[in-house]
Order: structure tokens, then sequence, then C-alpha cells
């Protein structure tokens, strides 16, 4: 299918679970989204809700069955196609008969949509009117796209009878094998940095290399935060003969979940470098590409296949949506966290969702709760964190630690441990009290919230979804992660699907502060607060190459700046709120200028 995609906006993944059946809600309406596919315990519980719901027969795949993990992954992505095919056929049916439920339908449609225009023009016709609006659906509409999400780095070996199972077996790895093998015709969306072990064992299945037309089965798609990332692994595949049909570039502190801060590059310059050279990915890869396939005795592609840039992280307004589709020609723009608040789109239960409504700026920040060690953004409150607060008080800390899936600590043991678990922080905190005497209380308890801060994020950030489907939850008690982006903040009402949709598309306005900041300003002063936490939080003795990268943070943030100076006031777009905006990038520059960075210790 050649037909343009309905929509310019996508719902990224949303942690593990939150988006984990987001294309069963909205894939009809021609809306892209994407599951996470790296735990398969979610997906073999979720199909078998809707095994049941749907009256459908799939069966149950156990852990004993030999390659569980890719078998269940592969069964659940079938079974939400089959779900989404039958959901689009019935949706078609309905507005060639129903004209209020079609006019509804054209009210989501972006308004410089071609589509819209002509579903406008039909809906007015007299003459034969079910059939032509029939003809018309069949041939121009198409489902959005059931996407797929990897986090590359949650790879771990896995062992059987204390024997490691061959690298295909890894958690990645797995995944990768579940989505290859499965009907999908969509996009696998890579995110979390380089795996070569990982992006070389695509190369084992043919539906990611373009047929004799050209065509990609499975396409992949790159989370990136930058343009030299984006090259390096572009490159890295197309020496495979593999093609990158999508740059999904994302804030490196305005998302969602982990947050990869970059070196102070803010995301309007990182996105000014892909508009002006995304010929050069193009080009690079091409050639890379034909060598590769030729070697391989592939069929050859004589032109470039297609590729997309596309954006995501703290989006909230129509003009932002607008300037970035017009002013960086990117092909969609992500809006993640504010699906949150739409039952319609998202899996989130009631107590968590009326947590994120009330929240304010200040009850969302960067914490340290991964095991992952990067990063994480999350709100105050959460029942996991009320769960975690009552067991310390009786000095038990971590957690149980059942699937293991963030377990890639070798400190104690060959098959890894997370650092969340009890048995991990009981060794650490063991430890810590042997050197108590020689620490002050002061750096005692930084370390000691330092090794207890970690938070089970496998079983939390699944939990939403079986509380809000009524599916049983077995093991230790947990509660919820979530992990909004900062954005979040300025929505604090439920809304239906159709009222986001229109608020994206500028024909609603569901934000009922007038106070929020531009998107690109709201960044900025996260970086800088980043910067200022860095500096102010280092106890130990500064280096050479601390001081350097500080300075190069720094440096990059004042020339992020300097460009969004020359952006705002050229631009047709934000005239509105031009002078608070102008004001706010002058009191920035003022902040950075007199922030000192330390100096290396003679």
């Amino acid at each position: 299918m050649t037909t343009k995609p309905l929509h310019n906006f996508h719902i990224p993944v949303m942690g593990l679970a939150y988006t984990i059946d987001s294309p069963i809600r909205v894939a009809q309406y021609g809306i892209s989204s994407v599951i996470s596919i790296i735990d398969d315990e979610i997906l073999e519980k979720m199909k078998n809700f809707y095994n049941k719901k749907f009256n459908l027969d799939y069966s149950g795949i156990s852990t004993k069955t030999e390659d569980y993990r890719a078998k269940r992954i592969t069964a659940y992505l079938d079974m939400v196609d089959d779900i989404v095919n039958e959901k689009f056929e019935s949706f078609k049916q309905d507005i060639s008969k129903n004209k209020e439920a079609l006019k509804d339908f054209v009210a989501m449609l972006p308004n410089t949509s071609d589509l819209k225009n002509s579903l406008q023009n039909l809906i007015v016709q007299k003459d034969n009117w079910g059939e032509t609006i029939k003809n018309f659906i069949e041939t121009n509409l198409i489902p959005g796209s059931i996407d797929v999400n990897i986090m590359t780095k949650v790879d771990k070996d896995n062992y059987k009878k204390n024997e490691q199972l061959p690298v295909m077996y890894n958690d990645a790895h797995a995944s990768l094998r579940g989505f290859a093998k499965s009907k999908l015709s969509s996009s696998m969306v890579l995110s979390a940095g380089m795996n070569p072990r990982l992006y070389s064992y695509m190369e084992e299945f043919n539906d990611f290399f373009p047929d004799e037309n050209g065509i990609l089965k499975k396409k992949i798609i790159l989370k990136v935060s930058d343009f030299r990332s984006a090259m390096i692994q572009g490159n890295f595949l197309a020496k495979k003969g593999l093609w990158v049909s999508e740059y999904r570039i994302e804030s490196g502190l305005n998302c969602g979940g982990h947050a990869f801060a970059t070196e102070g590059m803010l995301l309007g310059p990182i996105m000014e470098e892909f508009r002006q050279k995304k010929n050069d990915l193009i080009q690079s890869a091409h050639t890379l590409m034909s060598n590769a396939l030729a070697q391989k005795g592939k069929p050859a592609v004589s032109k470039p296949l297609e590729m997309k840039i596309t954006v995501q992280g703290g989006v909230g307004t129509s003009e932002e949506h607008e300037f970035l589709l017009a002013h960086y020609n990117v092909d969609s723009v992500g809006w993640g966290s504010p699906f949150l608040l739409v039952p319609e789109a998202t899996s989130v239960d009631t107590e968590t969702r009326n947590l994120l409504l009330k929240a304010k700026e200040k009850d969302f920040y960067l914490s340290q709760i991964s095991p992952l060690g990067v990063p994480f953004n999350t709100i105050k409150g959460t029942s996991n964190e009320l769960l975690k607060e009552q067991k310390e008080a009786k000095g038990k800390y971590g957690s149980s630690c059942p699937k293991k899936l963030l377990a890639l600590s070798k400190e104690y043991s060959p098959e890894g441990t997370c650092t969340a678990s009890r048995k991990y922080q009981d060794i650490k905190l063991s430890e810590l009290y042997t050197q108590k005497e020689s620490l002050s209380t002061e750096e005692f308890e930084k370390k000691k919230t330092e090794i207890t801060d970690k938070a089970c994020l496998c079983v939390g950030l699944v939990n939403a979804a079986y509380m809000e489907q009524g599916i049983e939850i077995k093991g230790e008690k947990q509660g919820v992660v979530i992990c909004p982006g900062p954005n979040i903040a300025f929505f604090d009402k439920e809304v239906s699907l159709l009222e986001m949709v229109k608020h994206i598309y500028g024909n609603t306005n569901i934000l009922s502060d007038n106070n929020r900041p531009n998107m690109f300003i709201n960044e900025l002063k996260m970086y800088v607060d980043y910067l200022k936490k860095e500096i102010a939080d280092t106890s130990v003795q500064i280096t050479q190459s601390q001081t350097k990268q500080w300075n190069a943070f720094k440096k990059n943030m004042l020339e992020g700046v300097e460009y969004y100076h020359h952006l705002f006031n050229t631009s047709s777009f934000f005239k509105q709120g031009l002078e608070t905006i102008n004001h706010q990038l002058q009191e920035y520059t003022q902040m950075l200028t007199v922030l000192e960075i330390p100096q290396t210790e003679k």
C-alpha cells in the first residue's frame, strides 16, 4: 500500500504497558502507535484477555515451550493485527452508512489533508451517496501502523538450568525475532542507543530487506537524540544492506521515561541539523546499502528508499505541532504523555490517571529510580512510591524481582542481578554499614539513598494495564510506576480521543492554563536546571574531563539560545507570545553566563 498515512502525529511507546493495546484502540482511525515488546509476560496476559473478550482462538504459550518469549510476542502481534483489521473493516462499514459517524471522523482529520476536503465534498452530495462514499473509503483509508519498540540495552543473557543459552535467546534478541516472525507489515523502533550484536541479528530475517520492488515488509526506526548518532547507526545498518526508514528525534529531557540528556544540545539546533543534512543521511546510507545488497546477492535498489524524520518530546499546542511540520519539514510529530489522559487511547488505571490530572509542575521530577542507572522522569505520589515508603519504614528494601528484565548487573552473579532487587540492595547495604564509621552522616545517607532509590520497573510499569482491565496481579504488591514527560503538567482534564486529536490540529483547545511556556523554552529550563544540579551534586574531586564536559554543555546551551533568538524573531509562528519568549531567552542567557563551572583542583 502506498497510500499516505491519514495523520501527521503518532503515539510513541509509553512505559512497558501504557500503549500495550493502543493499536486495538486507535488504529481504525488511521492513528499509528507503538507497543513495547520486551516483556513477554504482559503480552501473553493481554493476549488471553482479548482472546476471551473477542472470542478468538489463540492458545496460551507456557514458559516451558521452546523459545516461548519470541513465540508469545509473535502470537500477540498477530492477534493485534487480526483485531485491528476487523475493527477497521467494521469502522469503514459504519462511516459509509452513518453520516454522523462520518462527520466525527472527518472532524478528526488534519485541516490540511486532501482526504478531509474530499470527504467534506462527498458528505454534501445528494446522489448515490452510500456507494460513492463506500468506494472512496475503500480506496483511500488505511489503518494506523502497529509499530513495536525494543530498548536495545535490555538484552539480558538468559539461562536454563544454570546453563547460559545462546545469544539469540537474550531478551532483546528474542523480542526482535518475535516481531520478525509476526505477520505485521510495520516498523520496529529501536531506542536507547546502539547494540551492534542486536543490529547484526536483523540480517537473519528477510522481512527487513527490500524485495524486488524495493518494498520493505518490516521497517526500522531509530530513536536518536542527535545527527551524529543517526549517521553512525544508519551507516552501520546500511553496510549490512538494512535501511533506516525513519529517524525519530526525541528531546533529551522533555520526554517521558528514561532521559538521555544530550551534551547541552537543544532540540531546535538538533532539528536544524537534520533539516539541513537529511540528504547526507540518505545518500550515505543508499551507497553503502547498494553495495551490501549486491554482495549478498539480494535485489538491488536503484534509488534511495523513503526516509522520514519525525520528532517528539514536550509538544503541547497545535501551533508547536504546525511549526515542527512546517519549519523542520518533519513527517510526523509524536504526542505521548497527553494521551495518558485519553482513556480511549492508553491503558491507565483510574487512580493513576487522577494523580496525573491533579499534578502540578513541581510534582514531576527527574528521578534515579531506574535500575538502568539513567535519569528517569516520574511523578510524586504514585502507589509504588507509597508502598516503598511503607516497606522502608519497617527496614525492608528492594523488590522480589520476579521478571529479571533489568537484571543486568554482573557484580555479584554471572546471571545478572537487578539493582532494584532485595538481593542486590541487601548486599549493598551490608557493605555500606561496614564503612559507616568512616563516613559522615550526610555521606552515609547519600550512599544509602543511591542504593535504595531504585524501583522495580518491570512490575510497576505494567500494573496499570492489569488494574484497568481487572487482570489478576500475582506476587509482591508493587503498585504503579508511571513515567510521563514533564509537559503533562499543563494538561489537567480527561478528554475523549476526538477532543485530543482536535486539540492537536488546532480545532479546539484543551489547555486551561495560558502560562504554559513554549516547548523549546521549557526544554531549555530543564537543561539549565540539569547542569546546575549536576554541578551542585558533585561530591568527588573534579577532573579535567568533567570540567571540559561542563564547559561544552554550557557552550552548546548558549549557542542554542542564540539560535532560538534568531528563530523566534524571524519565524511567522509564536508571534503572540514573542515578547515573553524573548524575555525568557534573555533570562536564561544571563543565568548561563553567570553559572560558574568548577575548575580542576590543582
